[in-house]
């Protein structure tokens, strides 16, 4: 089970995807190929066990706006080696847009420098224009600001935050 319709992705991935490489969106089978560990070569994700996954799965997947959750997975051992998100808001603005924003952009630390941050990149944004959404957006650090340029984002420097 995919967290979004597959259908949806296969125009949208790029093409310099290596043979031995499959994106896709995240199933809840990637549990166990290691999508929790990835993720938290980004971030603190806290102690989840299979059940909690898929809960969370099962929600996200109903849930409105939208997670297309997109994985980097590397067929020769199973392993998820890549993932980002593109979470779709609903919005009574610009005639009931969309606008969507990127997440949790990460990239296996054993697999870097491979330019898969460039395709997960390339095919969120692609999707995010055949979903129709108004405008895409993302946050990151200040040293990453080149690298989510070339994929036409532009620095906007009035963003603020509240942590809990």
């Amino acid at each position: 089970m995919h967290i979004f319709d597959e259908s949806l992705l296969a125009p949208h991935i790029a093409p310099d995807v290596p043979s031995n490489l499959k994106v896709r969106p995240l199933r809840i089978d990637d549990f166990s190929k290691g999508y929790l560990d990835l993720l938290g070569q980004l971030t603190s994700v806290g102690t989840i066990d299979q059940a909690a996954f898929e809960k969370q799965f099962h929600a996200m997947k109903s849930s409105v706006p939208n997670y297309h959750i997109v994985v980097i997975e590397d067929i020769t051992n199973g392993k998820i080696v890549g993932s980002a998100t593109l979470v779709i808001e609903m919005k009574f603005i610009h005639e009931t847009g969309s606008r969507g924003r990127v997440e949790d952009v990460v990239v296996d630390r054993e697999m870097r420098r491979q330019k898969l941050g460039a395709v997960l990149l390339k095919t969120l944004v692609s999707l995010g224009k055949s979903l129709g959404v108004y405008k895409l957006s993302l946050e990151c650090k200040p040293e990453l600001l080149p690298f989510y340029s070339q994929f036409g984002f532009e620095n906007d420097c009035n963003f603020m935050t509240q942590r809990f």
